[in-house]
């Protein structure tokens, strides 16, 4: 069956109808060339600090945070601010990881850190 003229007229399209066993071959877009992930570093120096990490996450950010100075300033603020972070990675189907002592990564949902 032909197409219409989209613009309204009586005109066939020249596109022609495809039997069965015949195919198109497409070429690959550009649009996963151009893409490039973003890495940043975060200190948690307080537990508000957490939110800027949070933002970063919703916006696509891998995020390493260096957790150690709110470690040694206060205990119960780190474990606040990690337990933050992580509703926010669960909400966004992300991942996270203590990398040693010092360090956490946070990834949105297209990353994943291998264990």
């Amino acid at each position: 069956m032909p197409l219409k003229n989209i613009f309204g007229g009586n005109e066939e399209s020249s596109i022609e109808k495809l039997e069965p066993d015949e195919y198109v071959e497409l070429e690959p877009g550009n649009e996963t060339k151009n893409r490039k992930v973003r890495i940043k570093v975060v200190t948690l120096h307080e537990f508000k600090d957490a939110e800027q990490v949070q933002k970063m996450l919703r916006n696509g950010d891998i995020v390493w945070v260096k957790i150690a100075p709110l470690k040694q300033k206060d205990m119960t603020d780190l474990k606040r601010a990690i337990e933050r972070i992580k509703k926010t990675v669960r909400s966004i189907d992300g991942d996270v990881a203590g990398i040693d002592e010092e360090w956490l990564v946070a990834t949105p949902h297209y990353a994943h850190v291998h264990r």
